[in-house]
């Protein structure tokens, strides 16, 4: 039989093993729940496009180094939940040469919860949203709707997105109408709904819809498909404006190609191809347009050096549909800082 003492002893190695044990397992917990906690955050935004390009009309010529965008921000994290966003836009008002303008591109606060996300003020729109994240090369192009003026990237109004499940989700937002360069307030907005679906793995489809105007309607139609490999990306759109600015008759419409092959780390090889067209008004000979519609041929190798840095060279032919105009063939140089 064992003595007292060393009964006692045995039971006390025991109760500090417990001890141990548990205070582990609190010290763990405490530790976790400590990570867990949110802390709010913020930090400043800033991203440049800038590029040398020159372009080749007939016997012309025609170089030309430009900043194209400046975007500088910050972004802030009140909780879990709610976020916010302030952007400045500094790019070519139009005017050329070296006038700059800054714009408010967003100023807005947003809400996520699980699968429910609500923004409001002056956002981002979702018209072309799903596209230009898939393209992937805003630096170097805007994506079809965007180049083509079917609809601002940014206006004032609200946007409620709600993810159903992994297999589809649905958008639909009230905006101003106009832009976020003309922040005008009148009695017009436009609504617009927006579905999209991912039925298999890499593969992404999604249709938009929206309507603008008293009188006469500005209605718009934008369907996407994409394919979203690991590094392969190949994808297909076709929009349809109706009443473009609420004039009647004046529709426009068109395809857009475009494809990304990541061949390594650093590199990616990219192709694109728009056709863009214009409806004829009753009574004219010619679409009501046909000066400004045209294809548009593009490819390059992507070269990123650093994180931030993106370089590339790519080549591009503007086809224009009235035979008189000359076509513009252009080798660029674009190049994306992002801090």
């Amino acid at each position: 039989m064992l003595s007292k003492s060393k009964f006692n002893l045995k039971i006390m190695k025991r109760s500090i093993i417990i001890l141990l044990i548990v205070s582990g397992i609190v010290i763990e917990a405490f530790s976790q729940n400590s990570k867990e906690e949110f802390k709010p955050n913020g930090k400043p935004l800033a991203l440049i496009f800038t590029n040398f390009h020159s372009d080749f009309s007939g016997s012309s010529t025609y170089p030309a180094f430009e900043i194209t965008r400046a975007y500088l921000g910050y972004e802030y994290n009140f909780s879990k939940n709610w976020y916010s966003k302030v952007v400045l836009d500094v790019g070519d008002p139009g005017v050329g040469k070296l006038h700059r303008t800054a714009f408010l591109k967003n100023a807005f606060v947003q809400y996520k919860n699980n699968k429910f996300t609500a923004s409001f003020g002056l956002i981002s729109t979702t018209q072309f949203k799903v596209s230009e994240k898939i393209w992937g090369n805003r630096y170097i192009e805007k994506s079809f709707q965007d180049a083509y003026k079917f609809n601002a990237s940014a206006d004032l109004g609200f946007n409620l997105d709600y993810k159903f499940t992994d297999f589809i989700s649905a958008d639909f937002s009230v905006i101003n109408g106009e832009g976020y360069k003309n922040l005008q307030t009148d009695s017009i907005l436009r609504p617009g709904f927006g579905i999209t679906v991912k039925p298999v793995k890499d593969i992404t489809a999604r249709v938009f819809v929206d309507n603008m105007g008293k009188d006469t309607k500005q209605q718009s139609l934008a369907t996407f498909l994409a394919y979203t490999g690991k590094n392969v990306v190949v994808a297909a759109e076709y929009n349809y404006q109706k009443n473009h600015k609420m004039v009647e008759g004046h529709d426009i419409y068109g395809t857009s190609f475009f494809a990304n092959w990541k061949v390594s780390k650093n590199f990616k090889l990219f192709g694109r191809f728009d056709d863009l067209k214009s409806a004829k008004v009753t009574g004219q000979p010619q679409p009501w347009q046909i000066s400004s519609d045209g294809q548009l041929l593009m490819a390059g190798l992507e070269y990123s050096p650093v994180k931030g840095v993106k370089l590339t060279p790519n080549f591009r032919l503007w086809n224009p549909a009235v035979a008189s105009q000359p076509k513009v063939t252009s080798l660029y140089l674009n190049c994306e800082l992002k801090f």
